[in-house]
């Protein structure tokens, strides 16, 4: 994996022709290149902020798997060793860190970690004035000399140094809060799913914002008082409740209860959820112990046939009696965990009929309020029996109406039907028999032209036939002489 400074000379702010410039003390040219010195800070601020979020700032030992180790993703510890994992040869050390500190603090992008814990509204953006709840004498007193000592020797341009500190990367941390909450309740959970101790919850969220590196403790701590207090996603009760169960053994289990709210839960930690999360630690370790009693079992099983194979029976008795004592604590501890699993279940499908007990409370009081709006079975008759006395009255005006009309006599009304339909067919029959005139002088004239076609061809043909005679007239007549 590449280092610190492998992974900040990687990105492009941090190209090799602009390394003097980052690495110098810049910020004493804040006045006379403003916008150098904000490009820097800018560069520096997001280097930082983004090695953290992939796991580059302060490795610790890698703890479970090895190709996974915990390392600082949202806070950033800010001293010496810092610098001295930025240090190149040819620029040495950065300068100007301390700069870039303070603009971040002063910015709100990161927040000295004491003063995020002390003040709630430590994210907020700073208000003009000076809050004197959060100032000790010694505070105070450093302001002062500062200020007197920009004034005595004009040194108000001088670089910060570095403070010891460690800082709320705040971009981080928003982030990492988001992707917890989304990953805790985007998939319509149960009310027991949503509630962790502290040791499941680290072990389920602790890869949230890089899967190659966990979160450390110190990011667990600063994102445990975010959701709580800042975003208000969870419950979570900071303190160490004890919880005993009686399950064969006797347990004493030290835990912290966190629990996501949602908007028809109570808002605290109840005793239901602090037995929910206890129940749901101790599967978790029974998982666990099984899984290791079952490697143990493989263990044995090979030694006892390697010691067999080596013709030593001492030791083979010795893995098979070992072998047989983690079998037997292995069954102790599957019926353990199958108890746990169905008291568990019983508690899941208890909680659900709670939620449906609650929405068929609802669901008659929103009935009961509908039913004292309508009024009962009784009034719903009196309205209907009301409607269709309204509707006879309708219909008896309307009877009176219509005999307050003028008398027609119905004979004169069939009489002038009748008239009306007679004209109607004879005006049809008039309108036939002129249809039919009308094709019938159509057939006159096709007749006519007809016969004056035939006639036309019957003297073409006399013609033809009269033509044909006078030829075959003269080809005989002129035969004697032709020859002669």
């Amino acid at each position: 994996m590449p280092t610190l400074l492998q992974y900040i000379l990687s990105r492009d702010s941090f190209r090799k022709n602009r390394l003097p410039s980052l690495y110098s003390d810049f910020p004493i040219h804040r006045k006379t290149n403003p916008e150098g010195y904000a490009t820097n800070i800018a560069a520096w601020e997001h280097a930082l902020t983004s090695a953290a979020r992939y796991g580059y700032i302060t490795p610790s030992s890698s703890q479970g798997h090895p190709s996974t180790k915990k390392t600082n993703h949202l806070v950033l510890r800010a001293d010496e060793s810092l610098l001295r994992e930025l240090e190149i040869p040819e620029c040495g050390r950065p300068v100007a860190l301390g700069a870039v500190f303070d603009e971040a603090t002063r910015n709100r992008t990161m927040v000295p970690l004491h003063l995020y814990r002390s003040n709630p509204a430590s994210l907020k953006k700073p208000h003009w004035g000076i809050d004197t709840s959060v100032l000790s004498p010694w505070a105070v007193m450093s302001w002062g000399m500062k200020q007197l000592k920009g004034v005595v020797v004009g040194s108000e341009e001088a670089t910060p140094r570095l403070q010891a500190q460690e800082l709320v990367l705040v971009e981080n941390l928003k982030e990492t809060a988001d992707r917890v909450v989304k990953k805790a309740t985007g998939h319509n959970p149960s009310k027991t799913d949503l509630v962790y101790s502290k040791e499941s919850f680290v072990n389920e969220f602790a890869g949230a914002l890089d899967e190659g590196s966990l979160l450390s403790d110190a990011d667990m701590d600063v994102l445990l008082l975010y959701l709580s207090r800042d975003s208000g996603a969870i419950a979570y009760d900071g303190k160490v409740c004890l919880s005993v169960l009686f399950i064969q053994y006797k347990t004493l289990i030290v835990m912290q209860t966190i629990k996501f709210r949602t908007s028809d839960a109570p808002k605290e930690i109840t005793e239901q959820d602090t037995a929910v999360a206890s129940i749901k630690t101790l599967m978790a370790t029974m998982t666990k112990q099984v899984e290791n009693l079952e490697n143990k079992i493989v263990e044995f099983n090979s030694t006892a046939k390697m010691a067999l194979q080596n013709k030593n029976r001492v030791s083979a008795l010795s893995a098979v009696r070992s072998k047989k004592l983690a079998e037997h604590n292995l069954k102790q501890r599957l019926d353990t965990l199958m108890q746990l699993e169905e008291v568990y279940s019983k508690i899941e499908q208890a909680t659900d009929q709670v939620q449906f007990v609650k929405v068929m409370e609802a669901s008659t009081g929103a009935l009961r309020g509908l039913h004292k709006q309508i009024g009962g079975a009784a009034r719903v008759e009196d309205v209907v029996e009301e409607l269709r006395d309204e509707m006879s009255k309708v219909d008896e005006v309307g009877n009176i109406m219509n005999e307050a009309g003028p008398q027609i006599n119905e004979t004169e009304i069939d009489d002038e039907l009748e008239e009306l339909e007679s004209k109607e067919r004879q005006e049809k029959e008039e309108k036939e028999a002129e249809e039919t005139r009308k094709k019938l002088a159509e057939l006159d004239n096709l007749e006519q032209r007809a016969k004056e076609a035939a006639r036309t061809a019957a003297a073409e043909q006399a013609v033809d036939s009269e033509l044909e005679e006078r030829l075959s007239r003269m080809s005989v007549e002129e035969g004697p002489g032709a020859t002669a």
